[in-house]
């Protein structure tokens, strides 16, 4: 609950996106199979993947995953939005990204205490924007997004190199995200509320005064449970019905 006195554009509601808003396979995945189907992405991609991954494995398993997207090199970003344009219409059957009902949920009443509503993500960034543009058409509100930059050459046409430019927006990431958007906003971490589904999310929900873990895996249950926070199990998937439903509420909401 907001604290009496406080503004209620003070406080913050932060989701990770993955496993958390979005219900398996990954965004990321969902474009990799886009690109497949397209042809975009051939052997030669996925080996240079596996070359980069077999360098580094050994010395970072986790950071050989994260950091690692030469299956993209090449890839123009325009490809991002011809992806986004070809969900429009199926979003909401076959392999188009379904938000979980109970997140829709929670969004719309963030959006009701009028909390300023945030993305934080490890997911490639204009991912994320394509996520973050449906939740903001449903809910009528202004959703931000900071995710994992892609790093691409120069020129009129982006197109990505397979590095990450900056750092991969996990763990300690994530919370110089958080709190660079706390700066910017005049935001009361305080009082403020994240959402995360894995250990990667850890220092983001310890980043607020409200940590939520939702879907969590064992190794983030056994922290929410130690430290007390709560925890959702978000398992239902959004139907047409239901997306229909939050728009009423956030239409409600700002009445």
């Amino acid at each position: 609950m907001t604290g009496a006195g406080l503004h209620p554009e003070t406080v913050g509601a932060f989701f990770d996106l993955d496993g958390t808003l979005l219900a398996a396979p990954s965004l990321e995945w969902r474009f990799i199979g886009y690109l497949l189907e397209r042809g975009e992405i051939s052997g030669a991609h996925v080996g240079r993947w596996l070359v980069r991954f077999a360098e580094s494995c050994w010395r970072d398993l986790r950071g050989a995953t994260d950091g690692n997207k030469q299956h993209l090199c090449g890839i123009s970003e325009a490809l991002v939005d011809q992806w986004e344009q070809s969900l429009e219409l199926e979003f909401f059957r076959g392999d188009a990204p379904t938000f979980f009902d109970e997140a829709l949920q929670r969004i719309v009443w963030h959006r009701a205490q009028g909390h300023r509503l945030f993305i934080v993500s490890g997911t490639l960034a204009p991912l994320a924007s394509v996520a973050a543009r449906r939740l903001s058409a449903l809910v009528s509100a202004e959703i931000e997004v900071r995710a994992t930059e892609l790093d691409a050459t120069p020129g009129a046409e982006r197109i990505w190199n397979g590095r990450i430019a900056g750092d991969h927006t996990s763990g300690g990431a994530k919370l110089r995200a958080v709190r660079a958007l706390a700066e910017r906003w005049g935001l009361d971490l305080a009082h403020s509320y994240a959402y995360g589904d894995s250990f990667g999310d850890l220092q983001m929900l310890e980043g607020v005064g409200h940590g939520i873990a939702v879907n969590p895996t064992r190794q983030l249950a056994r922290e929410a449970q130690r430290r007390g926070w709560q925890m959702c199990a978000w398992e239902i998937a959004a139907s047409e019905i239901s997306h229909v439903a939050v728009r009423r509420l956030a239409a409600k909401a700002v009445r």
